[in-house]
């Protein structure tokens, strides 16, 4: 198990450098800006237990980013430690199931405390906004899924092989 767990995270660290790079790309194409809902989250459920984020100003803001990019990262290694475990456990999916699927449940991990803090409502989303978040999800959820399941058995040959 302890072997799926660190699979895993390394997994969900690829996907979610994947997750980045991708996004980034769509910044840098559209030209738009990076979201602060990540940071906005952080800062709603801090507050709601008590232990508000400290500071003032930008040094509050720059805290706030960073520990909503850290948050995301937790996010991601940790929906790819759970999709290790599963498939270690025998859940065994083909790559064009596991990998969308490992990809929606990141996207959950995101969306749902978005929607839950009332940072963002996802029913309101333009159909950019929708792709803006599939997209990078969907590439999350196919490198974290074979990544966390090379080496495993029905995993494909090349994995197997070392190559």
């Amino acid at each position: 198990m302890l072997r799926n767990l660190v699979r895993g995270l390394i997994a969900g660290a690829a996907g979610t450098t994947v997750l980045d790079a991708v996004t980034y790309g769509d910044m840098a194409y559209r030209g738009r800006g990076s979201s602060g809902a990540p940071g906005e989250v952080v800062e709603r459920l801090a507050e709601d237990t008590g232990h508000p984020v400290p500071g003032e100003g930008p040094t509050r803001t720059n805290r706030l980013t960073g520990l909503g990019a850290l948050a995301g990262i937790a996010a991601g290694c940790g929906t790819g430690a759970a999709v290790a475990v599963l498939h270690g456990a025998g859940l065994r999916l083909p790559w064009w199931v596991g990998g969308p699927l490992t990809g929606a449940l990141a996207m959950a991990a995101a969306d749902l405390p978005m929607a839950g803090t009332k940072v963002s409502d996802p029913r309101t989303w333009s159909g950019k906004d929708w792709a803006s978040d599939i997209v990078p999800h969907l590439a999350y959820g196919l490198v974290t899924y074979a990544v966390a399941t090379c080496g495993q058995d029905r995993a494909p040959e090349r994995c197997r092989s070392g190559a």
